[in-house]
């Protein structure tokens, strides 16, 4: 019992501070659901000392992991307001395949395309596939690492150059203007992940990251490397913000890795929204070439006042 209790402490306070426990807290929902083990075996053996603690850990995990598979939110909310469609995909240093990129873009047809380990080879292969037929406007900033990044969308981009400081990887913001709303900033999420001494650069980014404004809907997607378990990914949550997935009920659908022998493990890809934002439907789709899986959000803007 001891190792899921001390777990369930740890995510409940938010413990984790080096790479190494920073890594361990994506595993989160596994240990959730292993924890019943020793609850059903302290059950067989009626020590009730043990059963409390037992018990009272399952609860603490549960009550940290399942609401991510039930939709929560006003259904009026998500209905009501403008559409705007959002997609994110880190294309592992330009590997993505741009023609199954494209299929994707075609199919869900989002306002905005948030994209991670963006290549100038990629940007030239997005561009022969189409994809600025589709998504005319663009922020770009390409590397030929990991840094890249890079938005395009269906409206017109203004870049924000001063609005956080981006601490890793190379994260365009650009204000969007979107007909019938206000414009709309949109953020490219993507820091270091936290291995080794980069958890400290990894929890600087996250904190750096702007808080929600009551005069501007701000929307971030992309590879954040945290999950809902991280306390550094809840603390800045907390500052304004909701995870799109979970409020749609798909909080705990996995988006790394894929197209390996393994399976995809721990949800680090996310499109974070206002809180005023509406979350109509949230899906993640796999895409040859990455092993990312993409993220697709329907989502709602408020009515301007």
């Amino acid at each position: 019992m001891t190792p899921f209790a001390a777990w369930a402490v740890a995510r409940v306070a938010g413990l984790e501070r080096d790479s190494l426990t920073t890594q361990l807290m994506t595993g989160t929902p596994y240990v959730a659901a292993a924890s019943l083990v020793p609850l059903l075996l302290s059950a067989l053996t009626r020590n009730r000392a043990v059963t409390a603690v037992a018990l009272v850990t399952t609860a603490a995990l549960s009550l940290s992991v399942l609401p991510r598979a039930f939709r929560s939110g006003d259904p009026a909310v998500a209905a009501a307001g403008t559409p705007l469609r959002v997609l994110t995909l880190n294309t592992l240093f330009g590997r993505a395949e741009p023609d199954a990129v494209m299929d994707l873009v075609r199919r869900l047809d989002p306002d905005v395309f948030s994209t991670q380990e963006l290549t100038p080879g990629m940007v030239e292969d997005l561009r022969a596939a189409g994809l600025e037929k589709i998504l005319p406007y663009q922020v770009l900033e390409p590397e030929w690492s990991a840094g890249g990044s890079g938005l395009y969308a269906r409206y017109p981009l203004t870049p924000r150059k001063d609005l956080f400081e981006a601490i890793g990887h190379n994260m365009p913001a650009a204000l969007m203007t979107v007909p019938g709303t206000k414009p709309v900033e949109i953020v490219d999420v993507h820091p270091f992940p936290p291995l080794g001494r980069q958890v400290y650069d990894w929890t600087a980014a996250l904190e750096a990251l702007p808080s929600a404004a009551p005069d501007t809907i701000r929307i971030l997607a992309g590879d954040f490397n945290a999950s809902l378990d991280h306390a550094a990914m809840r603390r800045f949550l907390s500052r304004g913000y909701r995870d799109a997935a979970a409020v749609a009920g798909e909080g705990l659908t996995p988006t790394w890795p894929v197209n390996r022998r393994v399976p995809a493990l721990i949800t680090i890809d996310h499109i974070v929204v206002d809180r005023r934002v509406g979350v109509d439907a949230v899906s993640v789709h796999t895409v040859p070439g990455t092993d990312h899986r993409a993220v697709f959000a329907d989502l709602r803007l408020p009515s301007p006042s």
